[in-house]
């Protein structure tokens, strides 16, 4: 879907790029629209109950463009596997 970062590892050092670009286009701006959406949620008043911990914490370290492409990114899997084994969504218990 062209969400994952390219990698331009050599010599044993793993680096990676931005995002591949490779895949449907419309689906991964689908994708990236729902995540800023859901960032923009988070980030009003109150709006922190709603987030995950790993998203707030994603939100104090990077961008907001940049965090919202990881979400998207997570945003897909989930949605892959839950296509893959045709469960329904079941959020995760808080820790």
């Amino acid at each position: 879907m062209g969400i994952v970062p390219k990698e331009h590892s050599t010599g044993g050092k793993q680096r990676m790029g931005g995002i591949s670009r490779a895949g449907d286009e419309r689906l991964r701006q689908l994708f990236v629209l729902g995540a800023t959406s859901v960032i923009r949620a988070v980030t009003r008043p109150g709006g922190s109950k709603l987030a995950s911990p790993w998203l707030l914490k994603l939100l104090e370290r990077k961008p907001r463009k940049l965090a919202a492409v990881a979400l998207a990114n997570k945003m897909a899997r989930i949605a892959w596997a839950m296509m893959k084994s045709g469960d329904v969504y079941r959020r995760p218990a808080a820790a």
